[in-house]
Formats: structure tokens, sequence, C-alpha cells
């Protein structure tokens, strides 16, 4: 009996099924895919309660993407392995990486949009990007030119785009500050010379009319935004910046021993040239002109247009002139037509349903974050002023809250913390921290009372120290083996309660007063055992650290703490975690001499095994220990010059008052302190003649990065 002819596999059978079943929309919800962000319908949220449907996907795409070609069997083997050596740089010299980067670029010649649209050789033409010259940059836009609106769009082109326009940003300032003499202006090979400049404006201008479809597209929103960045002369490696440009499944492609996409002229405020403002200025005019409230209100909720929608008003928000940005045809206004929008407009309804959104929540943060000061003070006076304790309680909503602590003054600052503190035992118990971080920050800059947050995080943690430092930083004490393991663990995923917790026991150390002492007295209750597992736990080592380095700390405490680490220091020289403790026992030991010099016997005593360890030669070199062994006496004067006090305490010489008469004490240790340096200098006056009578000049090497 004949059979019926159908094709074999599980791969088929789902795709029949999804022909079979096109049409029909996924349940509202399931979470969204990456590849159907460009056709999902998203909903419009306008209060609360109603939700009205809106196509995203209106704008039609500029056109079907050109093939390009492919690269033979040879090619892509060739391009593949000078990928590979790219990768692990381990070139014998400069000579040697010129030439191999000039025979690659000869080999890529004419091949360049095949190898941009290559799933296996793009990453090699991101790596020669970032290691090109402003020739080889300006060559290859004239060879991407005519293609970049099809480029930016591509699942791997693209990557090399904003590649491009990131490398090139540094060069537009350079030619804008240091221009060339016009006879430079003629290149060798005789071609007309084209600025920088001029390259960006010309990819903007293919770009332009398309933006409407580029701001959702899955790929060339991340492009767009690049532009952008570059276009305005804001930061592009700034911490708030990279949020928007790259995706969390971008690869960091580099080079190694070179840094990333961005040399240290990315990382700050870039001159650019007045052209590109202009042009910024207009991209942003007509994107409002071409659309509608509607769709700005849709993008507002969309996982990929809503990044390039912060952007915009990010840049129209901070640009120049905030008038501008809040007038007639802004897109502020085109996004909240109601001005000023108070209670029960529908601008106002808008905004409320976006707070608990976890994608439009992000909007509203960059509306609070960089609105003029009149619209924010209209903004948290009619619908955030009265709600902060109970948005404060919301996991997404508690983002925005930290973005209004931000703005508010003094005043305002003391109603707003009176008003959460009720909340902060909920957030104690969802590890929500970094709310009550942001909390501290603002109060100790806006020189608030801290108190009532100190006494509500007591009764949150527990007034036990011990318990209440090891619940806060969630670290495992006692057993030995499961101990190990969880450091191990936090290395290794990153555990973001634990991370937060740290955060916050830090901050807490920074300001004077009862919140630092929960901090130190927790430290100070752990058993030894326990105090060398935190020294030596990844994320809880901080605080540890933050403790001994604080400007806060006195003497009395850094006593108390450090001797207690006798006997142990080998075994933290020796750990990878705990040697960076033992790096910050040197600044912690100032004014404490006869303790500096214990540690460092120790540290003598066990040489041959600190020498043994990666970073236990790390501790011996930030000690100066060499200098130790062989010229005790010269190690001493060595800490004097970097900044010690042989036998007084720095921490009472910085508390301090002015004008406040010196106790007896105080005075005494001043005139033992002066009479100890006398007999010093004296020794080595008498001890040496010549060469040898001269103090070793070594400066301090820095604790190591």
């Amino acid at each position: 009996m004949p059979k019926v002819l159908k094709k074999r596999g599980k791969r088929e059978e789902k795709k029949r099924k999804r022909e079979e079943n096109n049409g029909n929309d996924l349940p509202a919800s399931k979470k969204l895919r990456d590849e159907d962000l460009d056709s999902k319908e998203v909903e419009i949220i306008t209060d609360g309660n109603d939700a009205t449907p809106h196509n995203i996907s209106t704008l039609e795409p500029p056109g079907e993407i050109p093939f390009y070609g492919l690269l033979d069997e040879e090619e892509q083997e060739y391009f593949r392995r000078a990928d590979e050596m790219l990768e692990v740089n381990q070139f014998a010299n400069a000579e040697e990486w010129d030439l191999f980067l000039t025979n690659v670029y000869r080999e890529a010649k004419g091949k360049e949009l095949k190898i941009a649209n290559s799933q296996s050789c793009s990453r090699l033409m991101e790596r020669l990007i970032l290691l090109s010259t402003p020739a080889q940059l300006k060559t290859l836009f004239g060879k991407f030119s005519g293609h970049f609106l099809h480029l930016v769009q591509h699942r791997f082109a693209s990557h090399c785009c904003e590649t491009l326009f990131i490398k090139s940003a540094p060069f537009v300032t350079k030619e804008l500050t240091m221009p060339l003499e016009p006879e430079q202006h003629v290149p060798d090979n005789g071609e007309v010379y084209v600025s920088m400049e001029y390259l960006l404006l010309s990819t903007l201008n293919e770009l332009e009319g398309n933006l409407g479809y580029l701001m959702t597209d899955r790929f060339g929103s991340h492009a767009l935004r690049v532009l952008l960045v570059v276009l305005s002369g804001q930061p592009l490696v700034k911490s708030s910046t990279t949020s928007l440009l790259a995706s969390r499944k971008n690869e960091n492609i580099g080079v190694a021993g070179i840094d990333g996409k961005a040399d240290e002229m990315g990382r700050t405020t870039r001159t650019v040239p007045e052209s590109f403002h202009s042009a910024l200025d207009k991209m942003i005019a007509d994107t409002v002109a071409g659309l509608d409230t509607t769709y700005l209100r849709a993008l507002a909720t969309h996982p990929v247009g809503n990044p390039t929608l912060q952007l915009l008003l990010q840049l129209e928000l901070s640009g120049s002139g905030k008038q501008k940005a809040t007038g007639e045809g802004s897109l502020l206004l085109k996004l909240l037509p109601d001005n000023p929008p108070q209670e029960g407009t529908e601008s106002a309804s808008f905004i409320q349903g976006l707070v608990y959104d976890s994608v439009g929540s992000r909007l509203v943060e960059t509306i609070v974050q960089f609105a003029p000061g009149k619209t924010f003070k209209v903004l948290y006076r009619s619908l955030f002023k009265e709600r902060l304790g109970i948005l404060a309680r919301n996991e997404t909503a508690g983002f925005l809250v930290e973005r209004i602590l931000e703005r508010l003054s003094r005043e305002d600052l003391e109603e707003a913390i009176q008003a959460i503190i009720p909340q902060i035992g909920s957030l104690v118990e969802r590890s929500r921290t970094s709310l009550i971080k942001t909390m501290i920050e603002r109060c100790a800059i806006r020189s608030v009372d801290v108190s009532p947050i100190a006494e509500a995080l007591e009764e949150a943690y527990g007034t036990e120290p011990r318990n209440r430092l090891v619940r806060m930083l969630k670290v495992t004490l006692g057993n030995a083996a499961l101990a190990a393991k969880d450091t191990v663990q936090a290395r290794k995923d990153k555990d973001p309660e634990k991370v937060h917790g740290s955060l916050l026991a830090q901050t807490m150390l920074s300001v004077p007063g009862l919140l630092r002492l929960l901090i130190v007295n927790g430290l100070l209750a752990l058993p030894v055992a326990d105090l060398l597992h935190v020294a030596k736990d990844a994320t809880a080592s901080h605080v540890l650290q933050a403790s001994l380095a604080s400007a806060n700390a006195d003497g009395q405490y850094r006593r108390k703490i450090v001797q207690r680490f006798y006997g142990h220091i080998t075994e933290l020289a020796t750990h990878a975690i705990g040697s960076y403790v033992v790096d910050c026992l040197r600044t912690a030991t100032q004014g404490l001499a006869f303790i500096q010099e214990h540690i460092a016997e120790e540290l003598l005593t066990n040489e041959a095994v600190i020498r043994d360890s990666y970073v236990g030669r790390t501790v011996w070199r930030n000690w100066k220990m060499d200098l130790y062994k062989r010229r005790k006496l010269d190690w001493i004067n060595q800490a004097k010059d970097d900044g010690y006090v042989t036998g007084t305490s720095v921490a009472t010489q910085d508390n301090h008052v002015p004008g406040k008469e010196k106790s007896g004490i105080e005075l005494a240790r001043e005139r033992h302190a002066a009479a100890q340096a006398k007999n010093t200098r004296a020794g080595r006056v008498a001890n040496g003649t010549g060469a040898n009578g001269i103090s070793a000049s070594a400066r301090r090497i820095n604790v190591r990065s």
C-alpha cells in the first residue's frame, strides 16, 4: 500500500505546525522572544485598566536585504586562521604585527561586504576595524557607503557597523582640534581627502527616512543608537550609555593586550563639530514630525524600541537649551501632550501605567532623571510624592524611586525618607537593598540625619552584631567545606543578593555615626576563623577592606581588627582574595609602626612560601619587603616619606578639631613622635657614610589593579 509522501525529522514537523497555526497570536502571558519582536503587537498603556492595541510594525521595511555573495572554502579558512591569530596577539614584535595586518588587508580587498555578512568571518572584520588607522577606516566607509541601510539590519554586519562608528568617533575630535595643513589634505595615493565628519554625516543621510523602522529593528536599532551617541559627543563607555547601546548577549570582541572598542577619549565627553548637533536636532525633529503620540507610546513598552526612545529623550533633554526640549515640537511634549502632566490628565495616566512595567519604567526613569526642574517638580508633587512608600515596595518601581531621590532637595528628601522608612523591613526581607543604599548616599550628600535609617536597619537585620553582619553579607560561616564552596560559587555566579548586601555595607561605612558602627561592631564581633572567611570571600572581602581604608576608621578600631590577623598574614597573602586585604593593611596601619613591623616580620619569616605564590609575590612587592629585608631603617623612613607618621595615630590627627585645645595624651604623642624621628635621623647619619648614608629613594608601588 503506498505511503503518504512527507518529510522526516522533528524540525520539519515543527515547521509544518507553525505553518498550520500561522496567524494565531501567542497568549498574552507568553514572554516575547527576540525573533518575534518585529511582528508582535504591543499594547499601549493608557491607564491602569484599559489598553488599546497598536501595531508598531506599520512602517514598512526599507526593502529586501541584498545578497553580497559567499566566501569560498579557501578564503574562509584563511580568514578564520587570521582571526584566531589576531585574537591571541602573540606576535614577536611590532614589525611582524604590521606585516601580518598588511597581508590580511590585501587579501580582504574587494571582499569587505562578504566578510562583514559572514557568520564565521565577521568577527575578523570587527578586529580589523579595532586595529585600523584613520585612513583604513575611511577606506572601509567607502566600501560600505551606499549599503549602510542594509548592513545595519544584518545579524553580523550590524556589529561591524557599530564598531566602525565607535572607532571613528575619537578621530572626528582629533581632526577638529588638530586640523591638517592644506598640503596634507592630498593623500599619498592621490585620492580626494575626505574628513571623518563628512563620512559619518553621509552615513546618517543614508539612514534618514527609515528611522521609524530602524527604531524597532532587532539589529538596526543598536547601530542607530551607537550612531546617535557618536553624533552627540557623549562618552562611549559610560555605564548608563553602555546599557543603551549593547544587548546582554553582545560579544565583547577584542584583541589580547588592546583595550576595548573605545580608547581613553571615548571615556569622556568628546568635542564634536557643530554640524553633528544640527544633524542630531534635525533627526529628532524629523522623528517627532513623522511619528504620532500613539506610536511613540507604543514604543515605550516595546523591548527594542524603548531603549532608542530613551536615548532620543536623553539627548533632547540634556542637549543645548532645555527650553527647546520642552517647546513646541519637542519629543517630550509629543509624548506627554498635557503640560503640565498633572493628576487626572491622559499623560499622567500614561506615566502611572508605565511605572510598574519592566520595560516602560525605564522610560519614566529617563524622564525623571533628565527633565527640566520645573517639569520634574510638577511630576513629583502630582504623581509620586504621596505614593513613594507604595512605589518603594514594588520590585520594578523601586528603581524609579531611586532616580526620584537623586533629584530631591533637602526638605523634600527628609519627607521622602520618612515615607520610605516603614518599608525598610520589607526591602531587607526581599534583599532589595539598592534603594536603601541610595537613601543613605543622598542623605550624606544633602546632610540629612541618617539615624532613623540606622534604627530601621538594626531592627530589620537584628540587634546581635555578628548575626546582623552575616545576614547582611549572606556569607556561610562555621562549615569550612560549605564556606569554601560558597566562596567559589559566589565568585562564579556573582550572586546579586550578596553583591547588593556588600554594597550597602560599604555605603554604611562611608557615613560616620550609627550606620558605620553597625558594620564595625559586626566585624569586631566575628571570631578569628569567621573573620578570615570574610577576608577570603570574593564579595564580603570588599566590606572588610572598606572598613580599613575608610577615612572614618579610628585608630582604636584599626588596632583591634588588624591584630586579629596576627599569625594568619601568610595564609591571606597567598590567597587570591585575601591578598587584597593584606595589601589594604599597609594603608590601614598608618601611624601604627609597631603593627606594621609585626606584619612585615611575619611576611619575612615565611618568605619562601610567599615568593612561591603569584599573589604572594605581589603582596611582597607592595609591602616593599626587599627593602625591609636589606635595610630596615630605610624601610621605616620610606614609610614616613609615603605619608606614614611613626608612633602617632593618623586618625587622632585628622579628627582633631582646629581651634580646640589638644588633650594631654595628644601632646604626649606629638613629643614622642618628634623625639623618635630625631633619634632616627641621628642614627642614619652615624651609621652611614658616603653612598651608604643616603637613604634609598624608592617610590611606592601601586596596589595591583
